[in-house]
């Protein structure tokens, strides 16, 4: 308990301090500092490569209370995390349980990210930092641990995170007669097994990998850290593989993705949003879905060409949700229909896609 209780704090690229003490990893760290809405589900969320080069800030006040499921993996795939290992650079929460209690956990949340080299701070009054890098926008940052060396502050989004969470050679998960590729940007598990689960033979391929010249059926660009326009190969490849018109699904990096390879352009959101309660509607009906979502960056919707319309918006600001073509099978939704966590309401694109394969 004692070496879990060092001073540490998070120091902001404007010189603000917020004290606390180290739980995980004691060590120090930087990355872009962003807040996450969610009240569940910090196993995945952790685990989710979008969070690659990012100090992740719980806005829900009570972390690690059921601790941290086992490593059981199902098709060759973790079945309770969204990756093979912790993505995010440190985890910074008001409140760490140091006891935990749940049928499926098997250590706790800080020996799991002392197992992972992650740090976190917990004593931190997140709200008001919530509200910071809501009011000011997101900011780099680091932490600093009592006793150790000092890091310096480095901005992720400069660096093409994406290669650092791409797999490196092609995998097949392999089950029906039908078959997609999977560019897989920083994939998260679920998509896999959203796939998998309808019966769909899966190729997971590298971000710069030439796909254009697989036979398959269908392409997903899956989810993924950073700065899209960074990901010059996997644009070019998907301008290519538009002219063939097999169905094109891209999933929140893979609608930016998309968007660039159409022409459109994309932006650097203020803060993000990053949660699992994001209201989008479905523009042309009356529908709102709530949706799981986790990204910095967005298509920009007036730059869309003629033939792409705005398919979803974010009721809270209005950005944009995911971009359809109106002839051909071309579609994006920024969030997440995999969810994992959070709701999964919009699922029903997977299945969509799947219709559309022929």
């Amino acid at each position: 308990m004692n070496n879990l209780r060092s001073k540490a704090k998070l120091i902001l690229e404007d010189g603000t301090e917020f004290l606390g003490y180290s739980f995980g990893y004691e060590g120090n760290t930087n990355g872009e500092v962003v807040f996450n809405t969610g009240m569940v589900g910090y196993p995945e969320t952790m685990t989710d490569p979008s969070y690659r080069g990012q100090i992740l800030v719980c806005t829900y006040p009570l972390i690690g209370n059921y601790g941290i499921p086992s490593k059981e993996k199902e098709g060759g795939l973790y079945k309770n995390f969204e990756s093979d290992n912790i993505h995010c650079r440190a985890l910074i929460v008001t409140d760490y349980s140091f006891e935990y209690s749940h049928w499926s956990a098997d250590r706790s949340l800080s020996d799991w990210m002392i197992e992972e080299k992650i740090p976190g701070i917990y004593g931190i009054d997140t709200r008001m930092l919530t509200r910071k890098l809501r009011d000011k926008g997101t900011m780099l940052g680091k932490i600093v641990v009592d006793g150790k060396p000092d890091v310096g502050l480095q901005d992720p989004n400069k660096t093409n995170l994406v290669s650092e969470v791409s797999v490196k050679e092609v995998v097949k998960y392999k089950t029906g007669n039908q078959k997609i590729i999977l560019v897989d940007c920083g994939t998260k598990n679920n998509i896999i097994r959203a796939f998998l689960g309808r019966d769909i033979t899966v190729i997971r391929v590298p971000y710069d990998y030439d796909f254009t010249k697989i036979d398959a059926n269908g392409i997903v660009i899956s989810n993924g850290p950073g700065d899209p326009k960074l990901n010059k190969k996997t644009i070019e490849h998907v301008k290519i593989a538009m002219q063939s018109n097999k169905p094109i699904l891209g999933i929140c990096l893979g609608s930016q993705i998309l968007a660039l390879a159409a022409g459109a352009d994309t932006y650097k959101l203020k803060y993000g949003h990053r949660g699992h309660n994001q209201p989008c509607n479905e523009l042309g009906t009356k529908r709102c879905y709530i949706t799981s979502q986790n990204h910095g960056y967005a298509v920009d919707a007036k730059t869309l060409a003629q033939d792409w319309r705005e398919w979803f918006v974010n009721d809270n600001d209005g950005t944009n949700e995911g971009i359809i073509h109106i002839s051909k099978p071309f579609f994006a939704s920024q969030f997440h229909p995999e969810a994992s966590p959070g709701p999964d309401d919009s699922e029903f694109i997977f299945d969509m896609f799947v219709r559309a394969l022929k």
